[in-house]
């Protein structure tokens, strides 16, 4: 029998003398804005480290056991889920993390979350590498007990995570389209080339609707395209080949900058400046790209790979029964999505501290 929600009950067995009810959660709420305020006074007052203020979601709570799962480590993006997922032990000393090794391989990481299961861990943050396979053994956690928060790839059955963190693949193409669409300036003569990722998969196909959408705005359409397959020798090979079909280009987004380094270099191999080149989720080679003014890189549109992170933190508050800031609403959400916002030499000096190395 599959579950609906994860069920108050079950939240109880788990978790005895944690059921306040919603006039302790909403008090915990409540206290956040003024919290702050009394945290400033002590920054104030005295030179000691600082320390989450009484009553914030960062104020140290009972220990909070969370196994963590993601696909292998085998580009800058993924690499970096992880690597900001350990970072948070060092922030939340009340955080017991088990990190399982990445794996590509969907049966190791069924059998990981499995382990997680019957070492009886307080909640499960998941990036599967296969979001419908993993479905199934998700579901055995939620049904024990276990609250899931599924991070980017998405599980078949909504049941199957509490709560789901995503990055806004409609959204980037949205951005990179809305992008072109201000610098054409009306122009809508302009050619605008495309390299996306694998083809195959939703996130491509989504990433590349956005960017026709936001271009048709604007009168504009991807009069080339190429797709590559996220990695450097992909990206170098099919900009190659896109650079030899089309003389002239005013506009290109590539999907990915991992992909993009590839990208660049067949651009300064074929000798080519004439156009400008948006790049994808955000990776610290092309901000400092962006920032130097040096080439055709004016922009990237990020795909934050702050989600397992993310996911991490609001497991904690889940277990916690803490809520979200500010919200007025006493739970954790259910879905959270992130947004996808475009990085220029004007903003970059914003985002490069929380970039990946690709």
């Amino acid at each position: 029998m599959r579950l609906r929600t994860t069920s108050r009950r079950q939240q109880s067995r788990r978790y005895p003398g944690l059921v306040v009810g919603a006039v302790a959660v909403l008090a915990l709420t409540a206290c956040t804005g003024s919290a702050e305020d009394a945290s400033n006074d002590e920054d104030s007052s005295s030179d000691a480290a600082p320390a989450a203020a009484a009553g914030s979601n960062d104020e140290e709570g009972d220990t909070v056991t969370i196994g963590f799962s993601a696909p292998a480590a085998d580009h800058g993006w993924m690499a970096a889920i992880t690597n900001n997922v350990r970072d948070l032990a060092e922030e939340y000393p009340d955080l017991d993390l088990q990190i399982a090794e990445g794996t590509n391989d969907v049966n190791l990481q069924i059998s990981q979350v499995e382990t997680f299961i019957n070492d009886g861990v307080d909640a499960i943050v998941l990036l599967p590498f296969d979001g419908a396979a993993m479905t199934p053994v998700a579901m055995q956690a939620m049904e024990a007990g276990i609250p899931v928060i599924n991070v980017d790839r998405e599980f078949d059955d909504p049941n199957a995570a509490r709560v789901t963190v995503l990055g806004d693949n409609y959204g980037m193409g949205v951005s990179a389209g809305q992008y072109v669409c201000e610098q054409a300036g009306g122009n809508e003569d302009a050619i605008v080339a495309e390299i996306a990722g694998i083809d195959s998969l939703p996130l491509t196909q989504d990433r590349s609707q956005g960017f026709e959408d936001a271009l048709s705005e604007c009168g504009l359409d991807v009069d080339a395209r190429q797709a590559a397959e996220f990695t450097v020798e992909s990206g170098e090979e099919v900009a190659s080949n896109l650079l030899q079909a089309e003389p002239k280009i005013d506009f290109l987004w590539n999907h990915d900058d991992d992909q993009g380094v590839g990208v660049l270099a067949a651009i300064e191999n074929a000798g080519r400046d004439e156009f400008v080149m948006v790049g994808g989720a955000g990776s610290a080679n092309a901000m400092r790209s962006i920032q130097e003014d040096s080439g055709v890189l004016k922009a990237t549109v990020i795909y934050p790979s702050t989600q397992g992170a993310d996911g991490v933190k609001l497991a904690r508050l889940l277990v916690q029964e803490k809520a979200m800031g500010d919200l007025v609403e006493v739970e954790v959400p259910r879905m959270v999505q992130l947004y996808a916002p475009v990085v220029t030499s004007e903003n970059v000096d914003q985002f490069i501290d929380s970039a990946f190395e690709s």
